[in-house]
């Protein structure tokens, strides 16, 4: 059994030269127009770029390469992980890959970490650019709907790189900067090109939204790994929220959910196919294959099972940062106790009242109810823990994202770790309808937003999340769909964004907490953090690209918080 620790003491160490990372794949520059001219226009070639698109969100060593297996270097669902730990709602007690986003450390724009965003976005935005290039201005009838998918994924790719990157929300600062546009026309000086502005950029996405739309309209797809008209109504869903156009975010919330069914409790917590299999909720998703790099590669340590599933047999596979290594995320402890035992949700995490718990017979009892191993949770896992040097605890560990394949998938990492991970669901498209109509009419918005929550909690009443730290930015009503969301989307790479949208703080220290010591921050303000920095090797070429500031940690552990 590998153990493999990377220490914040190590990571400190990571300033490095970033040249040779960033060559292939910068913001500079049109789309690879001799791998256009050499690929042809032939139907095979266009075909084969347009599912190249997707086809690269997850499974490969995009970053630093097959030789260098990075456990954060698994695509898309690794940005998740970076964002949401930035925050509150996950907690990471053992310190190793995603130390730098837990702890605000190493994230200059000197730092390997901060190549990752510009390495994978920009190479995912140069594959869009090759497809719409590659179709003319005038697609073909063949060409139309491959077109409106790059289209959709460029404004997917933008969406998420300027909500990372901006300092202030479009609502605040519409001229605040985001990242620099490139778009694949010849009009684009790689050595001036400046950051959009909010105005300019949200513009962007949402005519890219506008000619996916039609593009794409009458697309009918095999699965869920491409996305379809719904998907782009629910990326226009997205845009609007995040402008703070409410009408408009309602309207297409309201439109993307054609066609699909909100999960019910059981289907949330099934123990074969929660979070690892696409269901009548999903919208848009990836998944990870048998073939995969991050799967055949490095034990599938490099991937998203490896650090979300915690149910592998430690005596068989003995692999898996989260279930093996005594490294997993957990959920935080006060959101946690926020769940009503009458929530289906809840039981996606263990209670933390198993580790006071007198005998280990009690509490293989108790973690049956959540596992059919419950002794892989308290002896695999603790003893990989304790090997590392830490006080292991059970409490709060999540069953949200299960193994695939059942008890195989238990007993082999490879067929384990083949999971799929939702993108969009429908779901949040119900809590975006809700906030987006509560926002105009707030009775509107309490209806639909209790309709949404009782198919969680049968018994759930308005108004009973409202601890005083929630009133700081924003309404009762928007904190409780704050709250809902949060609950809801845990661990799918949407907190960092509600954070900087609501303008909200974090609180990580407090009576009984799970954060790790002397990271156990009270922030009042949006964290400087979470507006991420350029690597430097882009600015120092392209002079008119500004930086946002080095972000700089707080010193110790905050005075406890009372809630």
């Amino acid at each position: 059994m590998k153990r493999k620790i990377f220490s914040t003491i190590a990571a400190s160490a990571m300033l490095l030269s970033l040249t040779g990372c960033i060559d292939e794949y910068t913001p500079q520059g049109s789309p690879n127009l001799v791998s256009v001219t050499q690929v042809g226009n032939t139907s095979a070639a266009f075909e084969n770029a347009v599912a190249g698109i997707t086809a690269s969100l997850c499974g490969d060593f995009a970053y630093a390469g097959n030789s260098d297996t990075r456990a954060y270097d698994f695509g898309l669902p690794s940005f998740f992980l970076q964002r949401d730990v930035m925050g509150q709602d996950i907690a990471y007690p053992y310190q190793n890959w995603f130390s730098s986003w837990y702890t605000s450390s190493n994230l200059g724009p000197a730092y390997a970490v901060t190549q990752l965003p510009w390495t994978y976005y920009y190479k995912w935005i140069n594959s869009c650019n090759e497809v719409i290039a590659m179709a003319g201005s005038e697609p073909s009838e063949q060409q139309r709907n491959g077109v409106g998918i790059a289209y959709a994924m460029r404004a997917y790719f933008y969406m998420d790189l300027a909500r990372m990157f901006a300092p202030e929300t479009y609502k605040v600062n519409p001229e605040a900067p985001t990242v620099p546009l490139v778009d694949g026309s010849d009009g684009v000086d790689p050595a001036h090109n400046p950051r959009a502005t909010n105005q300019v950029m949200w513009d962007f996405i949402l005519s890219d939204l506008d000619k996916a739309e039609e593009y794409i309209a009458g697309y009918q797809r095999n699965d869920v790994y491409t996305p379809d008209l719904s998907v782009v109504y629910g990326l226009k869903a997205r845009a609007y929220l995040t402008i703070e156009d409410w009408p408009n975010a309602e309207k297409y919330a309201k439109l993307a959910q054609a066609g699909y069914t909100v999960m019910t409790g059981d289907e949330y917590t099934d123990p074969v196919t929660g979070f690892n299999t696409p269901n009548a909720s999903w919208m848009f998703g990836i998944t990870y294959k048998s073939d995969d790099p991050n799967i055949l590669l490095n034990d599938a340590d490099s991937s998203w099972g490896s650090m979300m599933c915690i149910e592998i047999d430690p005596q068989v596979s003995g692999c898996g940062y989260a279930a093996n290594y005594g490294q997993p995320f957990a959920i935080d402890r006060h959101l946690y106790e926020t769940i009503p035992a009458t929530d289906a949700r809840k039981k996606c995490y263990i209670d933390f009242a198993i580790d006071d718990m007198e005998t280990k017979e009690e509490k293989l009892e108790a973690l049956s109810a959540y596992t059919t191993h419950p002794d892989w949770l308290l002896d695999a896992t603790g003893a990989a823990a304790h090997e590392s040097g830490y006080e292991y605890v059970v409490g709060g560990l999540p069953l949200k994202f299960r193994t695939a394949g059942g008890e195989a998938g238990r007993a082999n990492q490879y067929i384990g770790f083949v999971v799929a991970v939702p993108l969009m669901r429908v779901e949040e498209m119900k809590l975006i309808e809700a906030e987006a109509a509560g926002m105009q009419n707030e009775a509107r918005g309490i209806e639909l937003l209790t309709a949404f929550a009782k198919t969680r909690d049968a018994n759930f009443t308005y108004g009973t999340h409202t601890d005083a730290y929630y009133n700081l930015s924003t309404s009762q009503f928007q904190n409780e769909v704050w709250w809902q969301r949060r609950v809801e989307l845990w661990g799918e790479g949407f907190a960092t964004f509600d954070i900087k949208r609501l303008h909200k703080g974090i609180i990580r220290s407090y009576e009984g907490t799970n954060h790790t010591d002397t990271y156990r921050w009270n922030v009042d303000h949006t964290p400087e953090w979470m507006n991420l920095c350029i690597v430097q090797t882009e600015t120092n070429y392209n002079l008119a690209c500004t930086n946002n500031d080095d972000p700089i940690a707080p010193e110790g552990n905050s005075e406890p918080y009372k809630w």
